[in-house]
């Protein structure tokens, strides 16, 4: 029996052939031009499409005159069907390039943080020796990596504490993210050196989903984080310091990862009482590592360690 995320099937070998039809046809919203791209015959691709609707028991297409569209089950089998595509891609690639001296791919996914301006320093000096190892940078939250990370769709994770650190090994990075606050500089708070909870409780600001779910910006308020006036969430500081600067609100956020300089909108202001944050590159214990990720790991401990 095998079992794909909400899809029980039952003596089915799941052919990642057909996934990759599946996911074509998704993408092109049409059977004649995904046969094209696939370099196949339109009726062959219909019929496997068919053959695979009947062997999951889902309707997994809603088949129009002009297109067709992916049912609620077909949504989320394109989900798993990416995931499990990209494994085993991933995983030939690394098995044909086994015996070969520390070349592919490193897959490091990482949230937020100025730690990867170090590991950026790292990547560079190992391109030196190792020409042919490259990297593939996953960009996320911190629950967000963690999940890539768990499904083996990543070598390495940077995480921003709190996490939980149990099934990992990891190395801390020697120096913490400092929290505080992103706003324009001709607003009100920009006149202040640090913002304490008093400052910011009647302002409208933008937070983070995963602050608004952790301890640490809740701690920092005293356990009130309900007296925020917030008007916007999100993952990651791009989009909203553009909303800041646009004078939508204020941002908490880590220092470093917004340009503050002259020729920004934009300033910082650390939090009071002072909150900062440890981070950690971290792997799967028992984790094989293929050639690449080895000796990028031995360089991070290398130059982190020392």
């Amino acid at each position: 029996m095998l079992f794909i995320y909400g899809f029980t099937c039952y003596n089915i070998p799941m052919d990642i052939r057909v996934l990759k039809y599946f996911l074509a046809v998704s993408q092109e919203e049409n059977v004649t031009k995904a046969a094209e791209l696939l370099h196949t015959t339109q009726p062959n691709l219909s019929r496997q499409l068919n053959e695979l609707e009947e062997e999951l028991g889902k309707k997994l297409f809603e088949r129009g005159s002009r297109k067709i569209v992916l049912t609620e089950e077909g949504m989320f089998l394109r989900k798993r069907a990416k995931e499990i595509v990209e494994l085993t891609e991933r995983t030939e690639t690394e098995i044909a390039d086994y015996d070969k001296l520390a070349s592919g791919v490193v897959h490091i996914g990482a949230a937020e943080t100025f730690a990867m301006r170090k590991l950026a320093e790292i990547m560079i000096d190992l391109q030196n020796d190792y020409p042919s190892v490259t990297f593939d940078i996953f960009s996320g939250s911190t629950i967000e990596v963690t999940e890539q990370l768990n499904k083996g769709l990543l070598d390495f994770g940077v995480l921003v504490a709190p996490v939980d650190l149990s099934n990992y090994d990891y190395i801390k990075f020697p120096q913490n993210d400092i929290f505080g606050v992103i706003m324009r500089k001709d607003s009100p708070l920009a006149e202040l050196p640090y913002i304490r909870p008093e400052d910011i409780r009647d302002k409208p600001v933008i937070v983070a989903k995963q602050q608004l779910d952790g301890n640490m910006l809740s701690g920092w308020l005293g356990g009130d984080i309900e007296s925020l006036n917030v008007v916007s969430t999100f993952n990651l500081i791009t989009t909203p310091s553009m909303m800041v600067a646009a004078g939508l609100g204020y941002a908490f956020t880590f220092d470093k990862l917004v340009n503050t300089g002259n020729d920004s909108e934009l300033t910082f202001r650390p939090l009071e009482p002072h909150l900062d944050t440890s981070l950690y590159l971290v792997w799967q214990k028992y984790q094989m590592f293929t050639k690449a990720a080895k000796v990028f790991l031995e360089r991070v401990q290398t130059k982190l360690l020392s």
